[in-house]
């Protein structure tokens, strides 16, 4: 409400009042913007990190996931963030898994062996300055017996995928590193430089689809899922030519030689996930304590939100986050459950 205004009388949705209640945990909220779906808002490295920022303000909690908080060479952390891989993100959502605020990890790096010696060497030399200006723990680091030999896809919708050649040979590698005693694993692989020229070229004036993206998610969904430990993806990509138009959605992801930073960082300060059997914490984080979860309106298929719809979490959809995909409310009649607003800050 703005100068001379007068006192306005809010009306409440149902499924809004029935979430506004006491509550004697720390509010908790999910933010969750899918990867690989161009969404507006968190369809480049980094660029949503300003709504994880704001949503502290007001919640003392934020379950989010690599592509919202990873920024290449951008980082921001905050004690706030549980900076959490999407499977284990789904899984807490269902109830199967918990998280538990950690001092540090001790982070294992995997590296494809199909990277090029010199990209290579850039990439350990980032795991070193991490551990020399910012304290972060990278302990391990191991090389894939053979290639990942990862390949990119996109879909009908527009939204990207992709496969991973030899899921054996990165379970290998990253069995190595827990039996190391890491805690956490960040993965590089090598990804295919011949993407679609125009593809690239609207991705770098800001108007398009990641295409690494889907396959990325590929990657740390299994070593989360196998071995339940926090895990994330970097990328490695051959450098490509300066271009002086753009975006600033892009500039993030050609600072420089790697996106490792961030991943480090991030997964240095990522909860540890919980089967159930663990004697119980002050600060342990379940299903039952999630107050609210955030999703762009368009893509509300995804199993977190599906897994909550019977719980007592506020879901906001936010109809200003377009994206390639049109899975909205009212397709799966959830009219009635799910609140839609019109932006980040409403919601």
């Amino acid at each position: 409400l703005i100068q001379g205004a007068a006192c306005v009388a809010l009306t409440f949705s149902s499924s809004l009042e029935s979430a506004v209640r006491l509550s004697k945990h720390p509010y908790t909220a999910l933010l969750v913007i899918p990867t690989g779906i161009g969404a507006a808002m968190g369809g480049y490295a980094g660029d949503a990190l300003p709504i994880a920022r704001a949503f502290s303000g007001v919640a003392e909690r934020i379950v989010t996931h690599p592509n919202v908080l990873n920024g290449a060479m951008m980082y921001w952390p905050s004690d706030s963030f549980f900076y959490t891989e999407g499977y284990a993100l789904d899984e807490l959502a269902a109830g199967r898994l918990g998280l538990r605020p950690v001092t540090s990890h001790r982070v294992g790096l995997l590296l494809d062996a199909a990277i090029e010696p010199e990209l290579r060497l850039r990439h350990l030399q980032a795991a070193d300055a991490a551990r020399a200006t910012l304290g972060v723990i990278v302990s391990a680091y191991t090389v894939t017996d053979e290639p990942l030999d990862v390949e990119i896809q996109m879909s009908p919708a527009g939204a990207s995928w992709g496969t991973l050649q030899k899921p054996h040979v990165l379970l290998q590698s990253a069995r190595r590193l827990a039996e190391a005693g890491c805690t956490a694993i960040a993965v590089v692989a090598r990804f295919p430089d011949d993407e679609n020229e125009e593809m690239l070229a609207n991705y770098r004036a800001g108007v398009g689809v990641d295409a690494i993206a889907g396959a990325e998610a590929i990657i740390s969904h299994l070593i989360t899922k196998e071995l339940r430990l926090p895990c994330a993806h970097a990328p490695a990509l051959s450098p490509i030519d300066l271009d002086p138009e753009l975006s600033p959605r892009a500039c993030a992801e050609e600072l420089g030689h790697t996106f490792l930073p961030c991943v480090l960082v991030n997964l240095a300060m990522a909860p540890q996930l919980l089967n159930g059997t663990e004697p119980p914490q002050a600060g342990d984080l379940w299903r039952c304590e999630i107050d609210a979860m955030v999703i762009p309106v368009s893509a509300c298929g995804g199993a977190a939100m599906l897994s909550l719809l019977d719980s007592d979490a506020l879901i906001i959809a936010v109809e200003e986050n377009e994206c390639a995909l049109d899975v909205r409310p009212e397709s799966l009649e959830l009219e009635q459950r799910v609140v839609i607003v019109r932006s980040y800050m409403e919601a």
